[in-house]
């Protein structure tokens, strides 16, 4: 058994340990520098105001030419060649531009830099020498799942002493991305290899996701392996314990005993991380539960009468289905918004936010054992926070599963069933250190989460200079007999 074990631990360590290394020290850059991303702040920041005093269709006459019976949302937006119409549904999307009801995908690069010239100037970025580098489908900052409904994207460079790079949806002409040269740098020496993001590899999701999953599992098994062995091999003289080996061996032995709990938990949850649905939920709803979460609202509803009741400047208007009844979120500024329930002709005025009540009778459609909605405050076990500055997050419990609701937008930001409450701590908790007590203290947090990388880095390196002379040994052996 022990044979096998020492076996195992070894054939495995030796091509898994310079990965091993990696993971620890791209972990501390990741703390520090993450995966470049668009905030909804970088957004918003970017849109214009609208122009309502122009001739628009109306949201019902855009639904049906876009063909698109049963949309989760409408939005309108002022982008650089007029005001355009995105229509979301779980399957698909369509931009129209909203006066004339042609679609608006931006295939010409010249559209694409004159929009993301404007939003960059909007955003107080230097764009005077801004240029269309390429339409591509993917490169390293664009593989994400979450840019599928975009691609092609063309990708702008600003010329900018911080080296901006934006990027420009194909399908609706949003700006969706924005890297820096600091962001694009660090990120290969940091995301791109904890990850094993190499574009080739990430943009098949489904490969990718086998290859690493698989990898990460090879590494856990050599990791609790190799902390049964360091357990095993202790011995015990004169009261005091004490290890059989020398040189790396015996520095590889002690680091490994101080680090065990760490680097056990942090490989396992590392592993889990790229669980997506195998043994935990996924946190999303399903299908038909977003389906009766929507329900039958009255689309057609959303008559000329309807834009010609908007008044006062908004830079976004988004209409959408919560409950069984179309919402309309007028919004200015990034917390500064307006929500009505849209009732055939009447008009109700809900207030900045969705009230607890209105995610009360919404969420007792997806279940009828349903309490009352709770706002999820700072330092919850579970926390989920708005993109909306100021806007509650509400929590319903029904019974063995939670539903967190956002109140600025009315999404469902993550389904808790006792699954996916075990994967928060198990994989959240313990990779990320993201424990209330630490989140509330941010110092502290850094410091461990450097400090112990730092330590799982050391250990890491025993191992490689041990496999090292282990692949070299055979070689050098007649060498010394000769």
């Amino acid at each position: 058994m022990i044979r096998a074990l020492i076996l195992t631990h070894r054939w495995l360590s030796i091509p898994l340990g310079p990965l091993f290394v990696l993971w620890f020290a791209t972990g501390i850059v990741m703390h520090y520098v993450p995966f470049p991303a668009q905030t909804e702040s970088e957004r918003f920041a970017a849109l214009a105001p609208l122009d309502l005093a122009m001739s628009l269709r109306s949201p019902a006459e855009a639904l049906a030419a876009a063909g698109i019976d049963h949309p989760d949302r409408i939005r309108l937006m002022q982008r650089a060649d007029g005001p355009v119409y995105v229509i979301s549904a779980h399957d698909r999307s369509a931009a129209l531009h909203a006066d004339t009801l042609v679609a608006a995908d931006v295939r010409e690069p010249d559209l694409a830099l004159s929009i993301a010239r404007a939003a960059a100037q909007r955003r107080g970025l230097e764009a005077n020498g801004a240029a269309a580098v390429a339409m591509e489908g993917y490169d390293q900052w664009t593989v994400p799942n979450r840019f599928d409904a975009h691609r092609p994207l063309h990708r702008i460079a600003l010329s900018d002493p911080d080296g901006t790079e934006l990027y420009v949806s194909s399908r609706t002409g949003e700006v969706v991305l924005d890297t820096t040269r600091f962001e694009r740098s660090w990120n290969y020496v940091g995301s791109v290899v904890h990850w094993i993001y190499p574009t080739l590899l990430r943009k098949d999701w489904a490969a990718w996701n086998v290859t690493v999953w698989w990898l990460s599992l090879a590494a856990v098994i050599a990791a609790v392996t190799g902390a049964v062995l360091g357990v095993v091999r202790l011995r015990l003289r004169k009261a005091r314990l004490s290890s059989r080996y020398r040189g790396w061996h015996l520095w590889h032995h002690w680091a490994g005993l101080v680090c065990t709990q760490f680097v056990l938990t942090w490989i396992v949850s590392g592993w889990l991380s790229m669980d997506h649905g195998r043994l935990f939920a996924t946190g999303h709803l399903t299908t038909s539960e977003a389906a009766v979460l929507i329900g039958e609202p009255d689309w057609g509803s959303l008559t000329a009468t309807t834009l010609s009741a908007l008044h006062g400047e908004a830079r976004e208007i988004e209409w959408f289905a919560f409950g069984g009844h179309i919402h309309q979120r007028a919004r200015r500024a990034l917390g500064q918004q307006q929500i009505a329930v849209l009732d055939g002709s009447a008009t109700r005025i809900v207030g900045r936010f969705l009230q607890p009540a209105d995610v009360n009778a919404a969420t007792t459609r997806l279940r009828g054992d349903c309490a009352r909605s709770t706002e999820v405050e700072p330092g919850d076990d579970y926390p989920f926070a708005s993109d909306v500055p100021g806007a509650p997050v509400y929590r319903v419990i029904c019974g063995d599963i939670w539903y967190q609701v956002d109140a600025a937008s009315g999404a469902v930001l993550e389904k808790l069933d006792p699954s996916r409450r075990a994967y928060r701590w198990l994989y959240q908790a313990l990779h990320t250190l993201d424990f209330p007590t630490l989140l509330a203290h941010a110092t502290l947090r850094t410091l461990i989460i450097v400090g112990l990388c730092a330590m799982g880095f050391a250990f890491s390196i025993t191992g490689v200079v041990i496999g090292w002379r282990r692949l070299r040994a055979p070689r050098l052996a007649p060498r010394r007999n000769g």
